[in-house]
């Protein structure tokens, strides 16, 4: 549930009228409410979904001279002039169905923020609203609104038609999720604008030509060339895609960070690091060579994943621990596909003669666990490599890895944060083979590619992306990829070192309206900046709380006057 006192509400119908600067609103002698109306039985209802009201005691009862007796009405004919004494005739009573004096509840404020006045919606409206918040129906958070929507719809006379009652029956056991999707509290607030840029970045790298699709596992080189998706998954669950997302692919070197982040969840840091190393190598991802301290450089590499698979589920038989990383990969993808390619795995296995020197190398060195059998090790190795995911199942693991660890579209716990911090930090150091360093250098995020085509990108606490297409450079990494990496860092401030505050001719989609900041603040920015922040000072000391308890949730809050009449 959410808590708020009432002032609460007025506090955030100031934010709203302040985004236009104060000097405006003096000049025009224009009172902060008087645009907006708290009766739920007015047919203007513009203002409603500006608002947040909830205290821990639920709906509570205002004065006789709350809000309710006082409409504020956009309409002609139902205004109110403030500086005029109220008549008898304008006092409006509340609906039959509520408590004198009650607030709208969440769910009412929902309904009218979507019926734009109407008494019923059409379901579609509902839906098509919801998506263009970047959730989807499907989501599991959503599953008890849309089991509901289904019920509510085959059992009324209206078709698809939803009144307050319906609808608020179908919402309010997501509530919650619904009112934050709506009121833009998301890490991204305008969705569709920036699905929109998505979609053009992918449409420019499509037209890309190069590169070789990989051929020395003999399955990939089936994949055509002309294949080409891109899928996202922000940490509060917002979902895009565009072209092949739907595919299946397999993980291949994509498998190595998360794998690594099992074995550092399970075991802890120190003790992975004691048998691999955390360093750039320099070389080819599947060189025979080991650091000055006879370990693999780092987890990214072939040597080093191989040793990494080791360290998973110790001990046990390898149809025991495959079934322990799966169920893990599907808890980090919110349950969506994750599959396995026997015909790829039969193929890597057939084909692996490289990974075999570098299994009897590592075995040589006494790089393994006491007891590690190398050649079953390289067969759950092989397996790994050939698990299979979607652009959009794997877009939602990226998510978990930005997400702290916790999958963003059903709330588990997955990873721990330690094991996430350390994985993105390998990926940001090692994650695109002897590419690395442009990568980080150009692009600035975690990422991890593979030789089937995919690139798993994170852009921390914000979401996680997946490319792919199958043609690959003269280094191993997608093409049209790399492409898209580079475009969206150009275009938005998601490098790690992109100032947040003084970017320049960069977007941020993370701001609403996704507004970009040219410059610093000059002389005559600052004088009034200070003028701005000195009315707007008073305003907080006239609607603030002045008698407050916190035991019982009572606040008193006064009417504000126009600020007009305090200049």
């Amino acid at each position: 549930m959410l808590q708020f006192r009432l002032s609460s509400v007025l506090k955030e119908l100031i934010q709203t009228s302040l985004k236009r600067p104060l000097s405006d609103i003096a000049r025009h002698k224009t009172s902060l409410l008087s645009s907006y109306c708290f009766s739920s039985v007015c047919p203007d209802v513009r203002a409603t979904s500006k608002l947040k009201f909830m205290n821990p005691g639920g709906l509570r009862p205002l004065s006789q001279t709350s809000l309710w007796k006082r409409p504020l009405c956009t309409k002609t004919e139902g205004a109110i002039n403030q500086t005029e004494p109220l008549k008898k005739d304008d006092i409006q009573e509340a609906p039959a169905d509520k408590k004198a004096g009650m607030m709208p509840s969440l769910e009412d404020l929902l309904f009218y923020t979507i019926a734009e006045g109407q008494e019923k919606i059409p379901a579609h409206k509902f839906i098509t609203a919801l998506k263009s918040t970047g959730l989807r129906t499907g989501d599991p958070r959503l599953k008890e609104c849309m089991d509901m929507l289904k019920v509510t719809l085959k059992s009324t006379s209206d078709g698809v038609m939803l009144d307050r009652h319906l609808f608020k029956k179908c919402v309010q056991s997501n509530i919650v999720l619904l009112t934050q999707a709506f009121r833009k509290k998301f890490v991204i607030p305008d969705f569709m604008p920036f699905a929109a840029h998505i979609d053009k970045l992918y449409e420019k790298a499509k037209n890309m030509s190069g590169g070789q699709v990989a051929d020395y596992i003999p399955q990939l080189a089936k994949f055509s060339p002309d294949l080409w998706g891109v899928a996202l998954c922000t940490v509060d669950g917002q979902r895009h895609t565009v072209g092949d997302t739907k595919v299946p692919l397999c993980l291949q070197s994509c498998v190595k960070p998360l794998k690594y982040a099992i074995a550092v969840h399970d075991h802890g840091t120190e003790y992975v690091h004691r048998f691999i190393g955390k360093e750039p190598s320099g070389l080819r991802f599947n060189k025979l060579f080991l650091d000055e301290d006879d370990k693999p450089h780092n987890p990214m590499v072939n040597a080093g994943a191989i040793v990494c698979t080791s360290l998973i589920k110790q001990k046990v038989s390898n149809a025991e621990k495959f079934d322990y990383v799966m169920n893990f990969l599907k808890a980090m993808s919110g349950n969506e596909y994750v599959g396995f390619s026997n015909a790829t795995f039969q193929s890597e296995r057939e084909s692996g003669d490289r990974n075999f020197a570098i299994g009897y190398y590592l075995k040589e060195k006494k790089c393994f666990p006491e007891g590690t059998d190398m050649t079953s090790i390289l067969d759950f190795y092989f397996q790994l490599c050939s698990i299979e995911v979607t652009c959009e199942s794997a877009s939602v693991m990226a998510a978990t890895l930005a997400n702290g660890g916790f999958c963003p579209i059903t709330g588990e716990r997955v990873l721990s944060p330690e094991s996430v911090r350390d994985t993105l930090s390998l990926m940001h150091s090692c994650g695109m083979y002897d590419f690395s360093g442009q990568f980080a250098f150009h692009v600035g995020l975690p990422a991890k590619s593979g030789v089937s085509g995919c690139i798993l990108l994170v852009v921390p606490n914000v979401m996680g992306i997946v490319c792919w297409s199958p043609p690959l450079d003269k280094l191993g990494n997608s093409v049209r990829g790399i492409q898209f990496c580079t475009d969206l860092v150009s275009l938005f401030n998601f490098h790690n070192y992109d100032n947040l505050r003084h970017f320049a001719k960069k977007l941020d989609p993370r701001r609403e309206g996704g507004d970009q900041r040219q410059h610093t603040f000059g002389p005559m920015d600052y004088e009034s900046l200070q003028q701005e922040l000195a009315l707007k000072d008073t305003l907080w000391k006239k609607v603030s709380p002045t008698e407050s308890n916190e035991d019982t949730s009572t606040t008193v809050v006064y009417r504000m006057d126009s600020v007009g009449e305090r200049s």
